[in-house]
């Protein structure tokens, strides 16, 4: 019980850390990064881990590429569904529509 409580608590301190890391990327990013949180967390698998190690690689890349100069665009390209399905461990039929919305988010953007 006490090793259950541990991980609960350690995986909700590790969340908010990486909220916090993602609250100071640019703008751009921030807002591809809560869009791609939103359709990830549909695909999760069990206690949503799977999705948060994909999104810590992806929050160290943003990082990474936002400090260099980089416009988010030309790190996910224009299809950010794309990007995200590519990280995911499978998807589904369901995912088409989640695609289309996110990929509306994009064209805004551009």
């Amino acid at each position: 019980m006490n090793n259950l409580l541990s991980r609960l608590v350690g995986d909700k301190k590790d969340w908010k850390r990486m909220e916090a890391r993602a609250a100071e990327l640019p703008a751009d990013y921030r807002t591809v990064y809560g869009e791609m949180k939103s359709y990830m967390w549909r695909f999760t698998a069990g206690d949503g881990m799977d999705i948060v190690a994909i999104l810590r690689e992806i929050l160290d890349l943003f990082e990474t590429e936002a400090a260099a100069g980089r416009p988010v665009i030309e790190v996910t390209g224009a299809d950010l569904a794309a990007f995200c399905d590519a990280r995911l461990p499978e998807n589904d039929i369901y995912g088409v529509r989640l695609r289309a919305t996110l990929d509306e988010v994009m064209l805004k953007l551009a």
